[in-house]
């Protein structure tokens, strides 16, 4: 008991030390003064970005905010305003033990007179001190004005996020019209920004979480009895339309999106919009504007020629997992394009959304290496021969005839796929397989390296997306699987670096207004993968004369004199998604092109076509800033089993590989029963019926 009388009379003392030094509430016109969140390139010099680098503000009387504007935020802000005195002890009670719980200041429980308190007068640091200061200036004002006038403050005061303070500028800004002529699902849009302005930015990456928190601020509404069922039901399916983002002076925006939301989630938003951060990031500005070149240039040639009206760039140092350019789309204030919608669906061109860290899409062949990497560490090589044939990969061959039909359909039961050229090879060895990137064979070898074990090496690479591996079959070395460029990137960076992971960063350095280093770049680095494996992929993929069958007329375009560049293309079914993946020693550039509702390209527009012109028009340029390097060879590998080395025909008798090696066991005995094996007939009759041998 006299602990907790001491701490009562300790708390009193230091708030009357601290009441001495607090400003009057009449003194609105003189609260501090924000400084604005600066966000530069690599360099510390070419300045990105300025957030909330100034205030717009028009002050509007109370009686032209309409009362749904007021309810809205009442409903989402303090739904007991009207009752409390200054304070809710149960929501500050509640937020005490979470913070306890934490160790640190988390929530804060605040009303809306504690909030204006704190934006009028308070630096935006959670700290119990300013928690104080903040309760003391709540009670001030509430001796001072009416619930009305607190309410008519508030309104006037609260940040909106883009520069936009107080209730008319944000009417203005997102609709382009007065607070007094704002609907009922504006109004909701509108409280539902104060919590967290740069997360619910509506040209910002989380709409789906803004319209969700409009939906419950209008369910808040309902419950408090300001609004009927029917203006709730109208309010929730309104189509809002926001006016064009105005966004001044940034550079590589797709790109500071993301460090945005990076910082407004690790320091919070008031910290973000009012403390004064400055950023240093990974950007390197020269290359993000060849990258916007490319782009830019790719996509209106893919537009013209194939209906291909997007495309997206991430260019990686695969030695610090640093993010050095990035393109999210071909223009990130375009206008929206209508591009085949179905009536009803929001399929238009976004030139906001970022394609490279947003999209899930299938990534084709862009996949495979995973596949063979995982193959050669489990005893296959590069000379281990497998038989380009009509294949059926259906357990239930009896009911699935050799149609040669292009099938790609998980849920049935056969699986029968084609070669991009609808031709069949005969044996093929592993490096041109992969290095053409052959479909039979590449299906057989994530059959012998295993499905699971293979998604288990993607994730282990840096493909965060692959998370249930029941949902795909064998045609996930066909892009059958989800994935984000930004990861494709990274992922690849690791067989840039022999196996070594560097964690994926894009800040350098944070400092606050005082100059103190918040947080600074540290490399983290796993070795995932024994070298010789990596090694083994690098090799294949940077050989020319290998792949130069899959390229033919555009091999020029993959090739740098004097320089060795690693590449792997991807394309999926009926011509969606066009990717190339290429690296060196120090650099990895990937390229998407494509249609952001999914909608295919025409005139069987794959990744030579529409992505390598983009990635060669990139890595042309930067590679200048780059010495020579060359890829580290591989050790020779020579396995006691003349299969596994490439000799196919042994004893003048011609079998699939599962006649001589079981794929749980490569390296081990001959199997005695192959015919166990659920795919042995599926491989071992074509080979039979073959006029190759």
């Amino acid at each position: 008991m006299l602990i907790l009388l001491g701490l009562a009379f300790f708390i009193l003392i230091m708030a009357a030390k601290m009441a001495k030094e607090l400003p009057s509430p009449e003194q609105f016109a003189e609260r501090q003064i924000n400084q604005s969140t600066k966000i530069y390139d690599r360099t510390g010099k070419t300045l990105l970005y300025e957030i909330y680098g100034e205030e717009k503000r028009t002050i509007v009387a109370f009686e032209e905010i309409p009362d749904f504007v007021k309810q809205a935020t009442i409903s989402v802000e303090d739904r007991e305003f009207y009752s409390h005195k200054a304070f809710d002890w149960r929501a500050i009670i509640r937020a005490l033990f979470v913070n306890i719980i934490k160790g640190r200041v988390v929530q804060g429980g605040s009303t809306i007179t504690q909030q204006l308190a704190k934006n009028a007068f308070l630096s935006p640091e959670r700290t119990y001190e300013r928690k104080l200061k903040e309760l003391i200036l709540a009670y001030w004002i509430e001796q001072r004005y009416s619930k009305d006038e607190i309410l008519n403050l508030y309104l006037n005061q609260i940040s909106y996020g883009a520069n936009a303070y107080g209730i008319e500028s944000a009417g203005r800004t997102y609709f382009n019209k007065s607070a007094k002529d704002l609907s009922l699902a504006e109004a909701a849009i509108l409280a539902a920004l104060p919590k967290a302005p740069s997360y619910y930015s509506p040209w910002g990456t989380h709409k789906e979480d803004l319209e969700q928190r409009k939906i419950y601020i209008l369910e808040q509404m309902f419950k408090s009895g300001f609004i009927d069922e029917e203006e709730k039901e109208r309010a929730k399916n309104s189509k809002i339309k926001f006016s064009e983002q105005n966004i001044g002076l940034i550079k590589a925006p797709h790109f500071i999106m993301m460090v945005k939301d990076y910082l407004a989630e690790k320091y919070g938003e008031e910290i973000l919009e009012k403390g004064g951060l400055n950023v240093i990031t990974t950007l390197d500005w020269n290359f993000q504007k060849t990258a916007e070149q490319a782009i830019g240039g790719g996509a209106k040639r893919n537009t013209e020629l194939y209906d291909g009206r997007n495309a997206a760039l991430v260019a990686q140092d695969p030695k610090t997992g640093q993010i050095l350019a990035l393109v999210g789309s071909k223009d990130y204030l375009a206008e929206p394009e209508p591009i085949g919608c179905e009536p009803g669906k929001a399929c238009q061109f976004e030139g906001n959304f970022n394609v490279a860290s947003q999209a899930l899409r299938q990534p084709g062949s862009a996949f495979k290496p995973f596949a063979y990497i995982t193959a050669f560490q489990k005893g296959y090589s590069p000379e281990t021969v497998v038989f380009d044939l009509p294949t059926e990969f259906s357990t239930y061959s009896n009911v699935c005839p050799l149609t040669g039909i292009n099938f790609f359909d998980n849920n049935s039961l056969c699986f029968h796929p084609e070669n991009f050229d609808r031709q069949f090879r005969g044996p093929v060895n592993l490096r041109n397989a992969l290095a053409q990137s052959i479909n039979v064979p590449s299906v057989k070898v994530l059959y012998l390296a295993g499905i699971n074990d293979s998604i288990k090496t993607a994730q282990n690479f840096g493909i965060t997306t692959l998370t249930d591996p029941n949902r795909y079959g064998l045609s996930l070395v066909l892009g059958g699987g989800e994935v984000r460029l930004i990861d494709l990137v990274n992922a690849y960076s690791v067989f840039s670096q022999e196996g070594i992971k560097h964690r994926q960063a894009f800040v350098l350095e944070v400092r606050d207004s005082q100059g103190k280093i918040l947080e600074k770049y540290l490399d983290q680095a796993t070795q995932i993968i024994e070298p010789q494996y990596a090694k083994l992929i690098n090799n294949i993929l940077s050989d020319i004369e290998a792949r130069s069958p899959l390229f033919q007329n555009s091999l020029d375009l993959t090739v740098f004199p004097n320089r060795e560049a690693a590449l792997k293309t991807g394309t999926t079914n009926d011509y969606r998604d066009a990717w190339a993946i290429g690296y060196t020693p120090s650099l990895v550039v990937g390229v998407w092109a494509g249609n952001n509702n999914n909608k295919p390209m025409q005139k069987q527009a794959g990744s030579i076509l529409a992505a390598i012109p983009i990635w060669h028009d990139f890595m042309s340029k930067v590679l200048e800033n780059y010495p020579i390097e060359f890829f580290n060879k591989p050790e020779q590998i020579n396995q006691t089993k003349p299969i596994l080395n490439g000799e196919y025909i042994l004893n003048d008798e011609t079998h699939d590989i599962l006649y001589y090696v079981n794929k749980n066991d490569p390296l081990g005995p001959q199997p005695s029963n192959p015919e166990t094996d659920s795919q042995f007939w599926n491989w071992e009759l074509p080979i039979k019926n073959s006029n190759y041998f």
